[in-house]
């Protein structure tokens, strides 16, 4: 995979690439952990959803490092 993305002649690095990736996707899995309720089961959101969106960034990383190389 490159290092980085051309954008119309703008260079983005690969990782803001996939740290806006690992928002989406955290957006989406916030909404239905919401929707299920499971945030009565949690002690602090903001501390659980950055650990979710860190954990979902190594993952995505990770998935993509194996895919491309």
């Amino acid at each position: 995979m490159p290092a980085e993305f051309d954008l119309y002649g703008v260079y983005v690095p690969r990782l803001l690439v996939l740290m806006v990736l690992s928002l989406l996707l955290v957006m989406i899995i916030r909404r239905g952990l919401s929707w299920l309720g499971a945030y009565s089961l949690v002690w602090h959101r903001g501390l659980f959803d950055l650990s979710l969106y860190v954990l979902l960034l190594g993952a995505v990383s990770s998935l993509t490092r194996w895919y491309f190389a």
